[in-house]
């Protein structure tokens, strides 16, 4: 069974990371599932430990912006975010720098690499002890729903995982907002942490994604997360359900549907950031019921767009899309 490392345990996992192996680690947006991205077997260790399609770049991870901004060629506009946002939910997709010591399949072979330096006071002495840059998608089965708390981590990666750095459940709960700044203009790739709303106000307007299919058609993704059907629980999703019948599990939230045969309400409230920290754990909830209940799958009732609402549609998109065939 894969080791638990207590809180007081960061140097242990960081001597793990040097040492070429895999470590989950919490961030404040899910678990990463982290290896020294210089290392190109570390490296191909989480794509086989995640069964994720090689043209899927890895976020790098940093424990300040200084070391983030080594390994890219940073703009006036990087600069200006990294000292808004960082550390904190968000990644920036960046120039390569000629001289960056990071596996060329940890950015997939492309001439850019995403970087965010993580807002988890575990995670960042971690990577302040490890000074080396990590890679970490999130920790979990490529595809399936992301992990909020170290048991989900164990649950999709025992045995898998060399070790574990349980920092409890994370505060936000949906991955970063991710932000292309590779060429002339910004462009979002993916909703996340950061309100896309808080980046314009900082550097003006920001390009929105191409359509949901186009990376994943092409075999070419500029940012993790672009994947066709991506955060996905084995049971099917429905999504902006407006009535739910008694042989569906719910997906709430404010006032609930009636009707459904179990529910977990995201925010009674209707709170969007009480919605985000807790959509992966009630996916995950309501998938074992579907399982042992026999239901027919997971209804989702609608969530506004504004603010993290944009990413918690994005990740209810990606988990109700067909699922992918195996690659050839």
């Amino acid at each position: 069974m894969t080791e638990i490392l207590q809180p007081l345990e960061v140097a242990r996992a960081a001597k793990l990371l040097r040492e070429g192996r895999l470590v989950a680690f919490p961030t404040e947006t899910v678990y990463g599932l982290g290896a020294d991205a210089r290392n190109a077997e570390a490296v191909a260790a989480i794509f086989e430990a995640k069964g994720r399609p090689h043209f899927n770049p890895l976020i790098l991870h940093f424990g300040s912006i200084r070391f983030a901004f080594r390994e890219v060629v940073p703009d006036e506009r990087a600069e200006r975010l990294a000292r808004k946002f960082w550390p904190g939910p968000l990644t920036l997709v960046l120039p390569r720098h000629p001289d960056s010591r990071v596996d060329l399949l940890a950015g997939a072979g492309l001439d850019t690499l995403a970087i965010r330096v993580p807002g988890h006071r575990l995670a960042l002495a971690m990577l302040n002890l490890t000074m080396i840059p990590i890679a970490a998608p999130s920790a979990n089965p490529s595809g399936g729903v992301s992990p909020t708390t170290a048991a989900h981590v164990r649950d999709g990666l025992d045995n898998v995982v060399d070790a574990i750095l349980d920092g409890g459940p994370c505060a936000v709960g949906v991955e970063s907002t991710v932000l292309d700044l590779s060429g002339g203009g910004a462009v979002l790739l993916r909703p996340g942490g950061v309100p896309v709303e808080e980046i314009e106000a900082e550097i003006g307007p920001v390009g929105r994604p191409v359509p949901i299919e186009a990376g994943e058609a092409t075999r070419s993704l500029r940012s993790p997360g672009m994947l066709l059907s991506h955060y996905a629980p084995d049971s099917p999703v429905r999504v902006g359900a407006t009535e739910v019948g008694e042989d569906e599990a719910l997906l709430a939230f404010g006032d609930p549907l009636p009707g459904a045969a179990v529910t977990w309400n995201l925010s009674p409230r209707a709170n969007v950031g009480e919605a985000a920290a807790r959509l992966f754990s009630g996916l995950r909830w309501l998938d074992l019921r579907v399982s042992r209940l026999g239901l027919k799958g997971i209804a989702a009732m609608p969530v506004p767009g504004g603010g993290l609402g944009a990413a918690i549609n994005d990740r209810l998109q990606r988990a109700a899309a067909p699922r992918p065939r195996p690659l050839v």
